[in-house]
């Protein structure tokens, strides 16, 4: 199934680091930069495509760096992860 054109706007908008295609293709980090770095239309076009399941599975499966911590406790709530765990931080 190919991505709908406001999908694609959405990736270009907010993975502006990849091509829209490139981004869609890993759904835990383009959900992370969308739920960090989206608009209210961003999310709402997301939700529809991934639903709120998609959305905690960004959560489980996020990359460290690109939550901050206001987004980080916000969607940790939204979802039902409540308390919410400690932001991804980088191993080194």
């Amino acid at each position: 199934m190919s991505p709908s054109a406001d999908l694609l706007e959405v990736a270009k908008r907010v993975a502006w680091f990849s091509d829209p295609e490139t981004a869609l293709d890993q759904p835990p980090l383009f959900l992370a930069h969308v739920m960090t770095y989206g608009t209210l239309d961003d999310v709402v076009i997301a939700l529809r495509a991934y639903g709120l399941e998609g959305f905690r599975d960004a959560l489980k499966a996020a990359p460290s760096g690109v939550f901050d911590a206001r987004s980080w406790a916000f969607w940790n709530i939204k979802c039902g992860r409540c308390p919410a765990p400690p932001l991804p931080v980088r191993e080194l």
